[in-house]
């Protein structure tokens, strides 16, 4: 008998990787086929059949034991997977298939199932010994586990009985091996043969059995008599069956006659099948052959096919259309031409990129008609690109000229004319797109046409300015003889006239309200005319513009590279700040402090530029600030210098006459400070101050004897003047309170020379006793020193202050008698009066402390007398 699959340890190994993870135990595994078909009688299934594993589970729970059978199929790979997964608890009913007449196809039936009217699989074995085996697993486990049995049908009890005694020892032996948990080890030959008589048999059947049994008559009790009878018995039996093979010896000789024509007949038949089969071995020779030979012819075909139309998809990416070939080559780029022109360009492009690496098959790129077709293309573009370059450069040139010769867009005599350039615009917006193009095709290309543009474009720009500059100057009127503010020091001008230097302001303003955003508009316009990657456009060019979406001109926000649009921006607008500097030098020449309304009205338009496409319009405005930043320091310098010059002069006395004239001059420059010209007016005060103080105590050292006189006028006269703008302005702040400080310096020195002069012996006397009391000599010491005693105090008393009246009217007199400012008499007078009583009042508390027993006229008397005169 041929090896079980139940024997092959290899399946074995397989199950149990199959079920690892799950716990269970593999008791039985064994190879099936499942059917779902019925048995013909050829025996043959109808249905294909499925290859399946069985295999009988258990799974220990505490003290409970489950029994499962687990179907596992092959997997491509042919490894084993769970399938399906039945609980032997639910076993119903096991059924040998009675139209298989092997024997070896039953079903199992299971009372959970969820459809009952779709019948279960056939599981047909390889022969009946496998069967036995797993029925006889299944229903020892169902016994010992479950404690109850499934329904047996269409088994033969002893057909079963007869098996299972043979195989009792193999039974046991791979039971032994399946379940080590005490299950199959404990089916004995015994309880085999006792569960096959009494379970395969049903008691009705055993009643009938017993009841036969019982009418015979053995007669077992008798030895002699019974072998004797079953002798007679086999005598008769042997005489009837030689007595019925000799009646049927005809029978067998038709029967071996028959037997002997089958055999001739199946030698001839197996003549003919041998024949049959080798001609149809080469007839399926030759079939296959002819299949190959299709196959190929079939395969070459769909090639073939397949081919043909890449090879169409190629040839009509490489062909040109004709419209296209016209446009590419031929010289015509009117405006009516433009959108073939620009339909031209796309197709273009659109072929020379699918022509590259990334977007054709490497193996075509290669191909010498691709090659061909790519270096064609290149020369269409070059000779395309080259003829739209040129047309662009002749439209720039020869449109701008038509503008230049119409004296309507110029301002003319009498009549301001705001730049207009509408019709420029509208013109090369018609050209954007295709601009646009042809960047893409050529980058280099767009470097001359830039150029021409710009230099076409600034002669235009150059001569709006210069005439809208001219016609400015020419409108406002001013006086016939203005003043030199050079000289205001000196008081050879006159003064000017307020409302001149206002129009000279606002003519200023106007061109720079007018050209300014032209000019931002003309660069805005440029870059994005011109395709520089530049960031989106301002407000101002979305009102300005707001048809540039739709002409393709706008850009969203990408990286730019301001430093060659910066380049090209230069060559725009270069020259045209020379127009602008000359109303700047027009402005200044009438009156020098318009440069500090031009300087702010600049700082405003400034600080509303930004870093953008239009950035060089701000380096426009730096330097036409810078400009106006250096005539106003012209004008400073010169006015320093005029201010130095009194330093040569005689002798100078009184107030000086450019304090004054500087308040005058302060005053009229406030009138125009406005946002960031503040910085440069405060430049200008510091200069002028610092030239004024220095310049003054140059003059104050030209005369010592009457130096602090001086200073104390003119520092008077400073703070008088500039004493409403002081408060107004931080920088004369600063130095009004520099001029107090200087003032207050001058009057002490000067008045404590007065008192000196007339009490010097007095004070002299205080001054020795505070230099012996600071060189650490005692105060009783002191009356001891030489020219200190109390005789030497009472002379000085008696010198100083016998007739003290006349002292104090000598010290007026002489306080007044070199003072021209008389309005500051009194003040000084009171700050006499004051050191007076002071030092005189220090002298007091020192003779008090030193000669204890003197008498000196007291502080009060002094003061009361100081009050009454």
């Amino acid at each position: 008998m041929a090896k079980s699959s139940a024997d092959d340890a290899e399946l074995r190994r397989a199950c149990q990787l199959a079920v690892e993870g799950t716990k269970h135990k593999v008791v039985l595994c064994i190879r099936t086929v499942k059917t779902h078909g019925t048995w013909a009688k050829s025996a043959k299934v109808r249905q294909m059949a499925k290859p399946r594993v069985l295999v009988l589970c258990t799974k220990a729970k505490g003290q409970r034991t489950k029994a499962f059978l687990r179907v596992l199929k092959y997997s491509t790979g042919g490894v084993l997977e769970p399938a399906k997964l039945y609980k032997l608890k639910h076993l119903s009913k096991m059924e040998v298939v009675t139209n298989d007449p092997s024997g070896c196809t039953f079903t199992l039936g299971f009372d959970n199932l969820r459809s009952q009217s779709v019948a279960p699989a056939q599981w047909t074995m390889r022969n009946t010994d496998d069967r036995n085996r797993l029925l006889l697993c299944i229903l020892n486990i169902c016994k010992d586990v479950l404690g109850r049995l499934p329904k047996v049908v269409g088994i033969d009890v002893v057909e079963m009985a007869l098996w299972a005694k043979e195989n009792t020892p193999a039974v046991s032996a791979q039971s032994n091996q399946l379940d080590g948990a005490s299950i199959a080890s404990s089916v004995t030959e015994s309880e085999l043969k006792v569960y096959v008589e009494k379970e395969l048999v049903s008691q009705a059947e055993e009643e009938d059995i017993e009841a036969l049994l019982g009418t015979y008559i053995m007669g077992v009790g008798e030895a002699e008599a019974f072998s004797e009878r079953l002798k007679r018995e086999l005598q008769a039996l042997e005489a009837a069956n030689v007595h019925a093979i000799l009646e049927s010896e005809p029978l067998i000789d038709e029967v071996l006659h028959g037997l002997e024509s089958a055999t001739n007949s199946l030698e001839d038949m197996n003549e003919w099948l041998a024949m049959f089969n080798v001609k149809l071995r080469h007839m399926r020779e030759d079939i296959e052959s002819i299949e190959t030979r299709n196959n190929k012819l079939e395969m070459q075909n769909v090639n073939n096919r397949s081919l043909i139309e890449e090879l169409d998809k190629l040839l009509e990416q490489l062909s040109i259309p004709s419209e296209y070939s016209a446009c590419l080559t031929g010289d015509s780029f009117d405006e009516a031409q433009m959108q073939q022109n620009i339909e031209a360009c796309e197709w273009l492009t659109t072929a020379m990129r699918g022509l590259e690496v990334p977007n054709i098959d490497p193996t075509y790129a290669k191909m010498r008609g691709v090659k061909e077709k790519r270096g064609e293309l290149q020369i269409i573009k070059s000779t395309f690109v080259g003829k739209a370059s040129e047309y662009m450069r002749n439209y720039f040139a020869t449109f701008v000229d038509f503008m230049l010769n119409d004296k309507n867009y110029f301002s003319q005599r009498g009549q301001l004319k705001r730049p207009d350039h509408a019709d420029l615009r509208f013109k090369c917006r018609t050209y954007a797109r295709l601009l646009k193009h042809l960047k893409i095709l050529d980058k280099n290309c767009l470097g001359p046409l830039r150029k021409a543009y710009c230099s076409s474009l600034n002669l235009l720009l150059r001569k709006e300015a210069r005439e809208f500059a001219n016609e400015l100057r020419a409108g406002v009127k001013t006086s016939k003889t203005p003043s030199v503010w050079l000289e205001v020091f000196t008081g050879s001008g006159q003064n000017v006239n307020p409302a001149d230097t206002a129009t000279v302001s606002e003519a200023y303003a106007k061109m720079l309200t007018i050209f300014i955003p032209l000019l931002v508009d003309e660069s805005l316009f440029f870059a994005h005319f011109m395709c520089f990657e530049v960031p989106s456009a301002v407000d101002g060019n979305k009102t300005t513009h707001n048809d540039e979406d739709d002409d393709g001109i706008a850009s969203g926000k990408i990286a730019v590279d301001l430093a060659a649009l910066n380049e090209s921006l230069q060559d725009l607008l270069d020259g045209i700040q020379e127009d602008f500097g000359s109303v700047v030098d027009w402005a200044y020449k009438i009156d020098p402090l318009c440069c500090i309304s031009m300087h702010g009205t600049t700082e405003r338009y400034l600080s509303g530029q930004k870093a953008d496409a239009a950035g060089y319009v701000r380096v426009l405005l730096d330097d036409l600030e810078a400009r106006i930043s250096f005539q106003f320091g012209r004008f400073v310098d010169d006015a320093c210098h005029q201010i130095e010059r009194n330093e040569r002069n005689a002798r100078q006395t009184g107030v000086l006459p450019y304090i004054p004239r500087f308040a005058a001059l302060a005053t009229r420059m406030e009138q125009f400070v406005a946002g960031q010209s503040r910085d440069l007016v405060d430049q200008a005060y510091t200069k002028f101050v610092s030239i004024m103080f220095v310049t003054l105590e140059k003059n104050a050292q030209a005369d010592p004897k009457y130096a602090d006189i001086f200073l104390i006028e003119n520092y008077a006269a400073f703070q008088n003047s500039l004493y409403d703008l002081a408060n107004v302005v931080p920088t004369l702040a600063k130095f009004y309170h520099q001029a107090s400080e200087a003032y207050e310096q001058a009057c002490t020195r000067h008045i404590s020379v007065i008192i000196y002069y007339q009490f010097e012996r007095l004070f002299q006397f205080a001054r020795k006793i505070e230099d012996l009391i600071l060189n650490n000599v005692a105060p009783e010491e002191i009356p001891f020193q030489v020219g200190l005693s109390k005789a030497d105090l009472r002379k000085t008393l008696k010198s100083s202050l016998s007739g003290v009246d006349k002292s104090i009217a000598a010290m007026y007199k002489k306080l007044q008698k070199n003072l021209t400012s008389e309005e500051l008499l009194p003040s000084l007078w009171d700050k006499c009066k004051k050191d007076f009583l002071d030092k005189y009042e220090t002298f007091v508390q020192l003779v008090a402390k030193i000669y204890p027993a003197e008498s000196v006229p007291s502080v009060g008397e002094l003061r009361d007398l100081l009050a009454s005169m």
